[in-house]
Parts: structure tokens; sequence; C-alpha cells
């Protein structure tokens, strides 16, 4: 692939320092998180051109209405109307220790809502994470960045949400490619969507079967090792999985979750690193029970005919920001652990989803 660039990155993050997490639509607004992606493929010049095209439908940033402290924080967690509050915690936050310390110590107490908002609020941490370091790299001013980590790291507080879990063990732990075939799905007649992918895992709360999931992984080992297991085992259940753009957009999630833990494990403790893990495999198998239908494919996948290159400029052509962000993520973990369903899964994506 070609070499990240991050030459737009503190421009587009300047521009986009004036939008919250939310769309006018409802949804979660991507624009950060595309914006990295496109400089992390090297493909800078299509940041600001489709910033402009994605603005229109962005909400003004929301004030800050009160104070979060350190007694009080638990409390706050998964307050709809706190993001600016969050946010300003979190700026107060890096701006008395170093980020990688913020990092550790809030991963660690946010792990457990992974989940949050159909996972993007730990997707945009794993941007933004990224990002800082490039900045380091590339020896630049860390200011916009930080900021995006405090907005980042507001955006998976604010929307904080936990899956049930048992207090069982399991009578043993396994590999991914053994576990997810041990993961029950909600059958049909009785899930529960209400318009967003939330509604559907609050309804795991009504499915048994599913709260003993989080204890069939083996999360011992190499750490990378597991993150690479992972994402490949969540792109297979994208292939197998996918039939309509709500199912796409639903499974690109459990790969992008992963992905972007695993560009924050340089900077975690193990037993931060681990417990992420642990609660990332939790929230790709609730997104599995709550929308999976078919048996995951681990045999083999044809590849598409095309090159990682060309798959990103396809992306960026198609404009969508889910394409764009899951086709840089798998190409990633394709170049760091080849697989042939990271390739499959980002051509598959452009033909489900709509072109923006």
């Amino acid at each position: 692939m070609t070499p990240a660039s991050y030459s737009v990155m503190d421009e587009a993050l300047e521009i986009l320092s004036a939008y919250g997490p939310d769309l006018s639509n409802g949804l979660t607004s991507h624009a950060p998180m595309v914006t990295e992606a496109l400089c992390a493929s090297g493909r800078p010049e299509a940041v600001i051109p489709w910033i402009e095209r994605y603005r229109p439908g962005m909400l003004a940033r929301p004030a800050a209405g009160g104070q979060i402290g350190h007694t009080n924080w638990r409390e706050a967690l998964g307050q709809g109307d706190r993001f600016g509050d969050w946010s300003a915690f979190f700026a107060d936050e890096l701006h008395n220790a170093a980020w990688r310390e913020v990092l550790d110590r809030w991963v660690g107490r946010l792990a457990p809502g992974i989940c949050a908002s159909a996972t993007h609020g730990v997707i945009r941490v794993g941007h933004a994470v990224r990002s800082l370091a490039a900045a380091e790299v590339e020896r630049r001013a860390q200011s916009g960045r930080i900021n995006e980590l405090a907005d980042a790291l507001a955006s998976w507080a604010y929307a904080y949400q936990q899956l049930p879990t048992s207090p069982r063990a399991a009578d043993r732990t396994m590999q991914p490619r053994e576990a997810i075939t041990h993961v029950a799905v909600v059958p049909p007649d009785r899930r529960r969507f209400s318009g967003t992918i939330t509604s559907s895992l609050e309804a795991l709360s009504e499915f048994p079967n599913f709260a003993p999931v989080i204890g069939l992984l083996d999360v011992g080992g190499d750490a990378s090792r597991l993150v690479a297991e992972l994402t490949d085992v969540f792109a297979r259940v994208y292939l197998g999985n996918t039939h309509d753009v709500l199912t796409a957009i639903v499974f690109i999630h459990g790969v992008t979750s992963v992905a972007a833990l695993g560009n924050m494990l340089p900077y975690l403790g193990d037993t931060t690193a681990r417990t992420a893990l642990r609660f990332a495999w939790q929230a790709g198998c609730g997104l599995y029970a709550a929308f999976g239908s078919r048996p995951t494919p681990l045999g083999n996948i044809e590849e598409p005919r095309q090159d990682a290159d060309t798959l990103v400029d396809m992306a960026i052509a198609h404009g969508d920001e889910h394409a764009i962000k899951f086709t840089v993520a798998c190409l990633q973990q394709h170049a760091l652990n080849p697989s042939p369903a990271y390739l499959a899964a980002a051509r598959n994506v452009l033909d489900i989803l709509p072109r923006a």
C-alpha cells in the first residue's frame, strides 16, 4: 500500500473541531475517523474534498453543561447529553498527564462498554491514537490530535453501554476460530430492532445464551496475534452474514473495533490490552448474535483481482464513510497478517453499500 501521509491531518481536525459526534440523521459522525483512515492509507489529497461533501449532515459541537470529576465519573457514563462534559474532562486529563498514561487508564475503565454506540467510541479512539503516534514520528505539533483523543474518549464514555456477562466460567477457553462456532444467535422471531444497532444489542439481555460468550475466548499468548485472529474471524463473519446494507454496516464493526485496539496495543499495559480484547470479542459476538444468520466460513475464500491500492482508490471513489474505514482497516490487517478474508470483505462492501 501507499505509505501513510498525515500532511493535512491537523488542518482537517481544525475544521472538524466545530462539530460534535452526531449527525443530523441521528447517526454517528465518522468524519474524524475517515480523515485519519485516508491519511493512514496515503491519500491526504482526498481528505478535505471528502469532508466538504460530508459537512452538511454534521451537527455543531455541543457545549459543556456540567463538570465531571474523579469522584463522580461513573455516574456520568452513558449519559447521552454529556459529550461536552466528557470532552472537557478528558482534555483536562490529557493536559495533566502523558497521553499514553491517560489512554491506558481509561481504556481499562471503559473496556466493558466497548459496544457503546455500536463500537464507534473505541474505533474513534483507535484512529486518534494512530494519528498521535504518527505526529511523534513526523515531529509535528500534537495539540489538535490531543484534542481529538479527548473527543474520541468522550464519544466512548457518553455512549457507554455494557452487554450481559455471565459470572460463570466457561468449561474451557478457545481460540477465535473455534470459539465463534459456540456463539448462539438470537432466533429471528425473538430479535428486537427499533432502527439502531444499539437497540438490538440491548435486547441481548433477554437472550440468556449470550451472557457466557465472554468466557469462551482464550486471551493468553501474543496479543498482536490475537488481534489478527479476531479480525480474520470477524471478517469471515462479515462475509458469511452480510446480505444487505444493514448487515454490512453491522458486521463491519466487528472488524474495525478490534483493528482499533490493534492500533492501541503498543501503548497499553498487558492487563488493559487483554481486558479490552476480551470485551471486543464480546462486542463482535453481540453483533453476530443479534444480526447473524449463517455459520462463519472458515475454509478457503477467493481473493478479488484488485490489489490493495486499487481497493483504496475504489473506496474513495465510492465515498461512503463505512466503506472507506472498513477497506483501510481490512488492508491494514492484511498487510500485517495476510488473509484472503480481508481482501474479499473489502471488495464486497463496495457492492453492498450505496455510493455516497
